[in-house]
């Protein structure tokens, strides 16, 4: 075994986990489920079948990531977010099969802050901030800063996650002096050899 799990957590057999992983107590992972490596899952976290994560991921206490949702690399999901997967859903009527589930998708480099709310459809860019409580109802654009319920764009991040003033066009982060440049709502970063 390459990974590390706490006695207390639960690894369906046929769940494939990558060297490095760390899963922590009262997590449950589900037989189909595809683990990267050196990701951190925190206490109670359950991971679902045909769910696939990323590597370097962590993911914080208490987080289901259900059927439908795929975590790229280096995402980053608060205490106590949500995923959902399933936009209309009925106790009477229930919708348990893979054909049922919306697909949502997480970027690299996204973070979803703690008790934030991912409706179940949408896409969260390369390098996007959620900010905690926020619900998600529609895509989120790469670097782009999100608050609120619904959740509205409010600026832009960089992918060390402090906030970029643009200017004509362009902006340097203040902190780890990467460089971005702006064309309507498509922002990019500039190659490092070019800075």
């Amino acid at each position: 075994m390459t990974y590390t799990a706490h006695a207390s957590a639960y690894i369906d057999e046929g769940a494939q986990i990558g060297e490095g992983t760390k899963i922590w107590h009262f997590s449950h992972v589900s037989p189909k489920a595809v683990i990267g490596r050196n990701c951190s899952l925190g206490q109670n976290v359950f991971v679902a079948n045909h769910v696939t994560v990323g590597n370097g991921v962590k993911i914080q206490n208490n987080v289901s990531i259900y059927e439908g949702v795929e975590l790229e690399d280096y995402v980053f999901c608060g205490p106590s977010m949500v995923f959902t997967n399933v936009r209309t859903p009925r106790s009477a009527f229930p919708r348990n099969t893979s054909d049922d589930y919306y697909k949502t998708i997480v970027k690299r480099g996204a973070s979803i802050g703690a008790n934030a709310t991912v409706v179940c459809g949408v896409t969260i860019g390369e390098w996007a901030f959620i900010a905690a409580g926020a619900v998600v109802n529609r895509d989120a654009l790469p670097y782009g800063l999100y608050a609120g319920v619904p959740a509205k764009r409010m600026g832009w991040v960089c992918e060390c996650g402090s906030t970029l003033a643009f200017q004509e066009h362009a902006a340097s982060c203040k902190d780890c002096g990467r460089e971005y440049t702006i064309d309507q709502e498509n922002v990019r970063k500039r190659p490092e050899e070019s800075q």
